[in-house]
């Protein structure tokens, strides 16, 4: 899931911004309600390899969920252990996930995060992320972020779907629901719109609000042509039928 870049826009951007005002934490539980009427209660259920969801999110930048899975489960036949991922040739680590896309950049990045895990963690040489389970969330964004390529959605789906922290991922389904719903700023980056939803979040559903909001953004609220007509959530939403 790429990130996507939101322009900073212009006067007419910053008209509505001014005009903006942070929403109460009730209206996006009215929110949370709708969904869960349409798409239920996801189970929570992290995994616990911090390692893996960091792979993960890198081989799913530019492709779908399919190319993704198909390029993680070659790269760990190929390489049982991620110390082998960390010690391989480049190129025979480009070759396992090529068909993820951009193999070449990706298994660059891959090396990289895991040659940093093991010379940055509180034990030297040992390749691990568990230990940021026990850290505060802030804390343990500004490490994960301290990796090379990591921002706040990658670090975001490490805390969230292998330990289960306090954090939310916004991916490009998430950060366009939000924004037509009014929940972040207008001409709001992605780590704005990161810190907003941590905000507005209750502790305990930062899973069903995330997956909710994909499922909605992938199902109804499209990029292009959203259903408006036929959305749960249009009296609650201010962009209702001005898309197209």
């Amino acid at each position: 899931m790429p990130h996507t870049r939101v322009s900073a826009g212009g006067p007419a951007t910053d008209a509505r911004s001014r005009g903006w005002q942070r929403p109460r934490r009730r209206r996006v539980v009215a929110i949370r309600d709708r969904l869960r009427l349409v798409y239920g209660i996801p189970v929570e259920r992290p995994h616990g390899d911090g390692i893996a969801e960091l792979i993960l999110t890198v081989l799913s930048q530019s492709t779908n969920d399919r190319n993704r899975d198909v390029a993680y489960l070659r790269l760990r036949g190929r390489f049982p252990s991620w110390q082998e991922v960390r010690d391989a040739p480049l190129g025979l680590v480009e070759e396992a996930i090529r068909r993820g896309g951009i193999s070449k950049v990706k298994s660059a990045r891959i090396k990289a995060i895991l040659a940093a895990v093991t010379e940055t963690g509180p034990q030297p040489g040992v390749l691990s992320i568990d230990w940021v389970r026990n850290e505060a969330v802030p804390d343990a964004q500004a490490y994960l972020c301290s990796l090379p390529g990591v921002g706040r959605k990658t670090a975001a789906c490490v805390l969230l779907f292998a330990y289960g922290m306090h954090d939310v991922p916004v991916d490009t389904h998430v950060s366009r629901v939000g924004a037509r719903l009014g929940l972040f700023r207008p001409g709001a980056r992605f780590e704005e719109m990161h810190d907003t939803m941590l905000q507005l979040t209750p502790t305990g559903e930062e899973w069903e609000l995330h997956l909710n909001l994909l499922r909605h953004g992938r199902r109804t609220c499209h990029a292009r042509g959203p259903a408006c007509e036929v959305c749960a959530l249009r009296r609650m939403c201010p962009s209702a039928g001005t898309v197209t």
